[in-house]
């Protein structure tokens, strides 16, 4: 069964992109996002298993919106994987400190990867950064 996946950007030309992208590798995008506020009430609705959320939403902090869905209290909140066109060495403080699975860059984004990142979380309770 596919992972379904919504996808957080403020950037509509990396939505396609990534939406392309992932359905291309076999992940189901069930819905994208541009803002915390449609994230948090997407997530409700759509219910997906892992939620792809860009760190710098414009005027909004993606890790906001992380802390935020992760702080929700349902246990079946999606996995989170934060993504970012900066190096993950200058996000790396902040990615530890929060509660996502991984990071992974967008210049190496794949369903591949993703699934990977979710896949080694869950089975050794660790973050995982960047692609295979």
């Amino acid at each position: 069964m596919a992972l379904r996946c919504l996808v957080v950007d403020d950037n509509d030309y990396f939505l396609m992109i990534a939406c392309d992208v992932l359905t291309h590798d076999g992940i189901e995008v069930v819905g994208v996002a541009s803002t915390c506020a449609e994230a948090i009430r997407r997530a409700g609705e759509l219910r997906p298993d892992v939620a792809l959320i860009d760190i710098g939403l414009g005027d909004e902090s993606g890790l906001d919106l992380v802390r935020e869905l992760s702080a929700t209290g349902r246990t079946d909140h999606p996995s989170i994987i934060m993504t970012s066109a900066y190096a993950e060495g200058d996000l790396a403080e902040m990615i530890a400190d929060s509660p996502a699975l991984g990071f992974l860059p967008k210049s190496r984004l794949s369903g591949q990867a993703i699934s990977a990142i979710v896949g080694s979380a869950h089975s050794d309770g660790q973050p995982s950064c960047g692609a295979p």
